[in-house]
């Protein structure tokens, strides 16, 4: 049933950064309507909930969508299309898995690299024909994608699809997926942009969350590296605070390629910024997944 609902959709909303900013929506907008997009649908159902019980909003549903499978995003995007929920206004890309997770997904990919990065790449480009025209994406990102006193070099993207050992330490292959979130980031606004579309794309930094399940086990942190991170440790009503606001406030009606610091809008890396980069993951993404002209709007599959 086609609704003239505000609608966003939430990729891991059924815990941690994800499930809090939602409360806030769901809270404030009893008008929004909330997807709840997430790989176990049981836990996506408990979310839902709670969250009409605890805001009074019941336009919240669970949809199943598991970001590490190319086949469950594309079969997410026909449910949707079925089940005739109208036009997104907002698409955030929160799921995501820390860098203790090893091994290949059932594509044969790096499962840091398809659940952070190739799943929501090919997530968002199926769904952006069904966008309203001045509605918005946000990728969460991290800080991490500039880890303190490691300079990263890009290694290619062969080499983050399919790691070899020297790729293989936790830390790294995080690092990398979140650094493709901010090309991912600002390669869509740059398309968008060439297009003459209004959708708004921007990057968020929610600091380390110490108390979600998404937390790392910081016994392997020594403590000369908590030093380090000291300024990168943010809090859940914080950061989900900001997300939220970042979804919905007027005030970022036309900001657009930006990367906001838990709120504040600052620069990424100087490496984020690397066109033939951001240029090499566009097309290795679209090989990878397999996009279609006729899956997306044309202009993106280029």
């Amino acid at each position: 049933m086609t609704t003239n609902k505000k609608t966003i959709m939430i990729t891991g909303g059924n815990s941690g950064l994800g499930f809090a900013a939602a409360k806030i929506i769901a809270s404030r907008y009893k008008d929004y309507q909330l997807i709840l997009a997430c790989r176990n649908l049981e836990k996506a159902n408990m979310a839902v909930n709670e969250l009409q019980k605890s805001t009074d909003n019941q336009n919240i549903i669970a949809m199943e969508l598991d970001v590490s499978s190319l086949h469950s995003v594309r079969k997410f995007v026909a449910n949707f299309q079925a089940a005739d929920l109208g036009l997104l206004d907002g698409i955030l890309c929160n799921a995501g898995i820390n860098g203790n997770n090893t091994g290949l997904t059932k594509d044969g990919f790096d499962v840091v690299f398809e659940t952070n990065h190739l799943g929501h790449f090919l997530l968002t480009n199926l769904l952006v024909p069904f966008m309203r025209e001045d509605g918005r994406i946000v990728l969460v990102s991290s800080d991490m994608h500039n880890p303190p006193g490691d300079n990263l070099t890009w290694p290619g993207v062969p080499a983050l699809a399919y790691p070899s050992e020297s790729l293989n330490t936790h830390f790294i292959r995080y690092s990398y997926s979140k650094l493709c979130n901010l090309y991912f980031t600002y390669s869509l606004v740059e398309k968008l942009a060439y297009m003459k579309s209004k959708i708004t794309v921007n990057a968020f930094n929610p600091g380390l969350l110490t108390t979600t399940n998404f937390a790392p086990d910081k016994s392997r942190f020594t403590e000369e590296f908590m030093k380090q991170i000291e300024d990168r440790i943010g809090t859940l009503e914080v950061s989900s605070e900001a997300l939220a606001n970042l979804m919905t406030d007027s005030k970022y009606d036309y900001v657009t390629g930006k990367y906001f610091d838990r709120g504040v809008e600052i620069l990424s890396s100087p490496l984020s910024y690397d066109e033939n980069n951001r240029t090499e993951l566009w097309k290795k993404s679209i090989a990878y997944t397999d996009l279609k002209v006729t899956e997306t709007l044309p202009e993106l599959v280029k």
